[in-house]
């Protein structure tokens, strides 16, 4: 398979009570981090978690622990998921609680604007960083800069990296909707 994907499940789920929100079951009955598996497999990608939360151990998925600095967040996992991969081969960041992402999204994601630093769609003005694409060659030092400096909001990242955007209809853009709190799940 050629793109590395990880999806990103090292977050406390702190607005959902303390679950595990990849574990929760989506639209189609199946766990949000099974189906977005799943659906980066059907686009070519191999596919790896993104954080060590015991609770996925049961999907059988490779973990791959985020890059250790406290407080790091998800630029901490991005790190950890540039530097694991072959060259520079691109690298696609999914978080695990979006359950309405489509193959054909994906596919965009890896298709187009290809020499680009990073690709990522725009929703209401603010950068999806994980639900885009990097390339580490361009992305990699920068992360690690800005892990040491303690510049970690990733959409100052995907600013400071020149990311490319890619143009959503309103349609992906609805794709791109996740569930932070229990709202989210029954609106």
């Amino acid at each position: 398979m050629g793109t590395r994907a990880g999806i990103f499940v090292g977050g406390g789920g702190t607005r959902m009570g303390g679950v595990a929100k990849g574990l929760l079951r989506g639209p189609d009955g199946l766990p949000l981090v099974v189906r977005a598996a799943r659906l980066l497999e059907s686009v070519g990608c191999s596919v790896v978690l993104v954080g060590e939360h015991p609770a996925y151990r049961e999907v059988g998925l490779p973990m791959l622990p985020d890059v250790t600095k406290e407080g790091a967040g998800p630029l901490g996992g991005l790190v950890a998921l540039l530097g694991a991969g072959a060259g520079d081969a691109p690298v696609l960041a999914l978080a695990c609680d979006m359950p309405h992402v489509s193959a054909n999204l994906l596919r965009r994601l890896l298709e187009e604007a290809p020499g680009a630093a990073a690709l990522a769609p725009r929703r209401e003005g603010r950068w999806e960083p994980l639900c885009a694409r990097y390339r580490p060659s361009a992305a990699l030092a920068l992360g690690k800069r800005r892990l040491a400096e303690g510049a970690l909001a990733l959409q100052g990242f995907l600013d400071a990296l020149g990311a490319t955007e890619l143009p959503i209809s309103r349609e992906e853009a609805d794709e791109l909707c996740d569930w932070d709190s229990p709202e989210d799940i029954h609106p």
